[in-house]
């Protein structure tokens, strides 16, 4: 087998793990800002409804979940287009005015996550689905015959 098929091959499989990171980084964020884990965010934790820092960690958790849970395709890829969509809302409102780039205004991570989530809702949530994860199924249980006794 040639290169280019086992890499068509892996392709899905390296996208949900993609996704899975990037989920989970998006959801760590989110949770730092509204529930003041890992440290919480510079500056303390905002009031629970203040505008827009409060919101845009509550899409973070929210949509970082839903986006490392791979929680079916639609599911997955408005989680996706929404955080991708909250990043580049604050990356031009809140990063922007400081300097143009990134690296100079502090925005990285905003612009990283934006294009990431972005790509993960054009291509998809990959292979592993929490959505396509089977259960075992439990045998029926016999119901008891009344002319048997």
């Amino acid at each position: 087998m040639d290169l280019d098929r086992r890499i068509d091959t892996a392709r899905p499989y390296v996208l949900s793990l993609y996704r899975i990171v990037v989920g989970l980084l998006f959801a760590c964020h989110g949770a730092s800002t509204v529930l003041g884990m890992f440290g919480g965010p510079d500056g303390g934790r905002p009031q629970a409804g203040a505008w827009p820092s409060w919101w845009a960690g509550l899409i973070q958790l929210v949509c970082g979940v839903l986006v490392c849970a791979g929680s079916g395709d639609r599911t997955t890829r408005v989680a996706a287009v929404l955080g991708s969509g909250a990043m580049a809302y604050a990356y031009f409102t809140v990063h922007q005015k400081r300097a143009l780039w990134p690296i100079e205004n502090g925005g990285e991570a905003a612009a990283m996550f934006c294009w990431s989530l972005l790509l993960i809702a054009v291509t998809g949530p990959g292979a592993w689905q929490l959505a396509r994860a089977r259960l075992p199924r439990r045998s029926p249980t016999p119901t008891p015959d009344p002319e048997a006794a």
